[in-house]
């Protein structure tokens, strides 16, 4: 289950300034800045695409246009022509794939494919067997019954970051943390599925999309996929 945060030991940039939200754009990036490198996964030659892993941290919208106020990806990642395969919450954090490739982004979206993507989920309450047992056979929710899943209880990461704000604490009431692996991506699912067997999710961190994984990445860090990292 462990993602240690610095074990990648590739390229990784920093979370970008935020004075400009325009920097992504269509129009490429200036010479030697992070929408205009090359290599293995960057943009380049007519016909190549850009794919890159982000840590989205909290609070920040799976969009790169602002709302309200708010910040968006726009904040963090200058890479032009980039964009989310997938969704990830607001109030939700970890990995979120970014990239120029539509047909990428419709396997990783497709739920015919049942890419397997994992969570780590902080929940309210004490999981006992039957609650863990509801959950992996699939509760049925509003929309309908969702598929088996893996879910099992983890101790508490010493690796992760603090979220900033901090999750509620409620005196006499314990928290425990949880593995999930859906094979589905319906929206808010991982949250609705512990509301349905009793246990109210406090925090959401995606670890895992495939074989893509946060390893690395300190939440606002993204970094470009190399061409041995394809999706299989």
């Amino acid at each position: 289950m462990a993602v240690p945060a610095h074990g990648y030991t590739g390229d990784v940039n920093p979370p970008a300034p935020p004075p400009h939200r325009s920097r992504h754009s269509r129009n490429p990036g200036s010479p030697g800045g992070p929408g205009s490198a090359r290599g293995p996964g960057r943009p380049g030659a007519r016909g190549e695409h850009a794919t890159l892993l982000f840590n989205k941290p909290f609070g920040v919208l799976c969009q790169f246009s602002p709302a309200d106020g708010r910040p968006c990806l726009a904040d963090h990642v200058a890479v032009p022509d980039v964009y989310p395969a997938g969704r990830l919450d607001r109030d939700s954090e970890g990995l979120l794939v970014l990239t120029s490739d539509g047909r990428l982004q419709h396997r990783i979206a497709d739920p015919a494919r049942r890419l397997a993507k994992t969570y780590l989920a902080q929940v309210e309450g004490e999981p006992d067997e039957a609650m863990l047992t509801a959950l992996r056979a699939g509760p049925v929710l509003a929309d309908g019954p969702t598929r088996p899943c893996e879910a099992r209880r983890v101790e508490a990461p010493d690796w992760l970051w603090p979220r900033d704000p901090p999750i509620r604490h409620r005196e006499r009431i314990p928290t425990a943390w949880l593995e999930i692996v859906l094979t589905e991506g319906r929206n808010r699912q991982v949250r609705r599925m512990t509301a349905a067997v009793g246990l109210p999710t406090l925090r959401l961190v995606r670890l895992r999309i495939g074989d893509w994984t946060l390893e690395g990445l300190a939440p606002g860090q993204w970094r470009h996929l190399g061409k041995d990292e394809a999706l299989r």
